[in-house]
């Protein structure tokens, strides 16, 4: 898998890391890839089963759970992560992999980890 990305902002960076990231990691449906979408106010995570292409399980700030949500944006990640452990739990999911999507596994990213965790997912 060989993906030229030219660019030289933050997009087309963040493009590159993924993609390098991609080339080692990849979900089956034993175990599926958590990944993580981050953007200014938005955390996205989905479970992913590559050799099908589908997505299994997704949960987002933008989901309606979050509409009364009073809090940071790092709390908000951290629950993101709780609420799909529990939907990947009721789909059968219990191990993935976990892609953190080209970004630092810090602040928001290592959140959807922690809370994805405390739910129950090994990853």
């Amino acid at each position: 898998m060989s993906v030229k990305i030219f660019g030289k902002g933050k997009k087309a960076a963040l493009k590159r890391r993924h993609a390098r990231i991609r080339k080692r990691i990849s979900g089956t449906a034993e175990r599926p890839r958590l990944v993580v979408t981050r953007s200014n106010r938005h955390m996205v995570a989905q479970i992913v089963d590559d050799n099908a292409g589908k997505t299994l399980v997704s949960e987002s700030t933008l989901m309606a759970d979050f509409a009364d949500f009073q809090g940071t944006k790092t709390e908000a990640a951290k629950k993101v992560g709780e609420l799909l452990a529990k939907k990947a739990k009721d789909a059968g999911i219990t191990t993935v992999v976990f892609d953190r999507g080209g970004n630092m596994y810090h602040g928001r990213v290592a959140a959807v980890a922690e809370g994805a965790r405390e739910g129950g997912l090994a990853l």
